[in-house]
């Protein structure tokens, strides 16, 4: 007979599991929300990895810890981890903190079910897609298919994927064999994942044919057009056309009208990777900078990106009406998928993609939507382009403040020049120097735990910020702080 002492642990004792959660909620609302937005708090504490190590105490034993030591260790987790709700965190395309959003996060976590069938997860297969429908509608289709996916990236291999089984159905069953030389084209602005991808799927990185940008960073669909005659002369297969909307770095809009009819010319799949930009579809005032989208075949959109959802939030879009998805996918597992339920088996979603178990990543959106509705998300995406706009012209009027280029989004690119580099310009070592700045500042302001901003360099061009106006809480006075805190910490460079 088993030992019926009871574990350490909460086990069958549902007020003291009630009573943890209440002082984990308690140090939570504390330290990730009140202390984690407030701009008088730090957005890190940061440690160095060995410190941090003892401080975390992060090896596991064989006896459980008290009560006490448990709440302890999750206030450190939240101590010395990134407040990305931050008004100050600019580092990502993601940042800020819905409450709504947060809601239905922790509703879905506490539920901890899988979005697969409609018996253990009827809400949500409802929920998903309607919230599908409604993206649909926004991308200027008025049928369609998609899904949830785990991460943008994800969504731009399905799409590749899905691609490549329209126009060569028999790879599924026999894989690479079935498969002529294939080639797929993406502007060098892209995001990485299509090669990924590329890679993933087995199709190689040299299959990826790189098409020019322009000065702002968008693909050149006469670029375009020839390197589709190159890779047939060549005895490649063109199947698939990835443009994208909202650049990772400079923000740019490839040309999709122009993209669309390319595509069109030579029978290509369309993919537009709009997981930064595709938000902007719900502003009557910017959403021109996605014209054409409705001629793709597939979309990938991020709402815990611009719109702030949380993290993950990543639509895959399809206009395909052939059920395409669960044929490209399906497996028909008889112990999951069973015909015979007594409830119409089409709602059972989870033949549609490769994953088993998949998060419920529909209802963050849907309660976000509903409280703040399309005209409350379409102001706050207008306002991250007021507040962007406004950062330009304020850097205009300051000393130091170089733009890579004028934006057309809301990734704002400049290098601050120390005033030992000022008027220096043209100086045989400028560009060397210069490109040393942005990763001394970076260290600056994060050890003080001021702010947080990412820096690169592009193409030729040394290193320089990549600031992100996101957050829906941000305020004039956060892009005034940002100047003045970069002028503090390099007035000695």
């Amino acid at each position: 007979m088993a030992d019926s002492k009871p574990l350490p642990a909460l086990n069958g004792n549902s007020m003291a599991a009630e009573a943890l959660l209440q002082e984990v909620f308690g140090i939570v609302v504390d330290e990730a929300i009140r202390k984690g937005t407030c701009a008088s708090e730090k957005v890190c504490e940061w440690k160095e990895p060995e410190e941090l190590k003892q401080l975390l105490d992060l090896e596991l034993r064989s006896q459980g810890e008290s009560q006490e030591q448990i709440l302890e260790r999750c206030r450190a987790v939240i101590r010395y981890s990134v407040k990305t709700g931050h008004p100050r965190f600019f580092n990502q395309l993601f940042s800020g903190l819905d409450a709504h959003a947060l809601a239905g996060r922790i509703i879905t976590e506490t539920l901890n079910t899988s979005q697969y069938t409609y018996e253990i997860a009827p809400v949500f297969v409802l929920m998903e897609e309607e919230v599908l429908k409604k993206l649909r509608a926004l991308v200027g289709w008025s049928s369609g298919d998609g899904v949830f996916c785990p991460g943008g990236s994800i969504s731009n291999m399905y799409a590749i994927n899905l691609a490549r089984y329209q126009r060569f159905p028999d790879c599924k069953q026999r894989g690479l064999r079935a498969l002529p030389p294939l080639a797929l084209f993406t502007s060098k602005e892209c995001h990485y994942s299509i090669k990924k991808g590329a890679a993933f799927l087995g199709l190689g990185t040299d299959s990826v044919r790189v098409v020019k940008a322009d000065e702002r960073g968008r693909m050149v669909p006469e670029d375009l057009e020839q390197q589709i005659i190159m890779a047939e002369a060549e005895g490649a297969v063109p199947f698939l056309v990835s443009a994208t909307a909202g650049t990772t770095v400079l923000g740019a809009f490839d040309p999709l009208e122009a993209i669309a009819n390319v595509c069109q010319r030579h029978g290509l799949w369309l993919h537009v990777d709009a997981a930064w930009g595709g938000s902007v579809l719900l502003s009557q005032t910017h959403r021109h900078l996605l014209d054409g989208i409705q001629r793709a075949d597939s979309v990938a959109w991020n709402p815990h990106k611009l719109l702030a959802a949380g993290l993950q939030c990543c639509a895959l879009l399809l206009r395909d009406t052939s059920n395409l998805l669960k044929r490209c996918h399906g497996a028909q597992a008889s112990y999951l998928f069973q015909q015979d339920k007594f409830y119409d088996v089409a709602l059972d979603t989870g033949d549609k993609v490769v994953q088993c178990g998949r998060r419920v990543d529909c209802l963050k959106l849907w309660v976000m939507w509903k409280a703040q509705g399309g005209q409350g998300l379409e102001q706050r995406v207008d306002r991250t382009f007021a507040l962007a706009r406004y950062l330009v012209e304020e850097m205009k009027k300051r000393e130091g403040f170089e733009l890579v280029l004028e934006p057309e989004f809301v990734n704002v690119c400049f290098w601050f020049v120390p005033p030992s580099l000022r008027g220096q310009r043209g100086s045989p070592d400028y560009e060397e120097r210069l490109s040393k700045v942005a990763p001394v500042l970076k260290e600056r302001m994060v050890k003080e735990g001021s702010m947080m901003i990412g820096y690169q360099p592009h193409g030729t061009q040394g290193n320089f910020f990549r600031m992100v106006v996101a957050n829906p809480s941000l305020t004039l006075a956060d892009m005034d702080f940002l100047l003045d805190e970069l002028e503090r910490l390099g007035q000695d460079l």
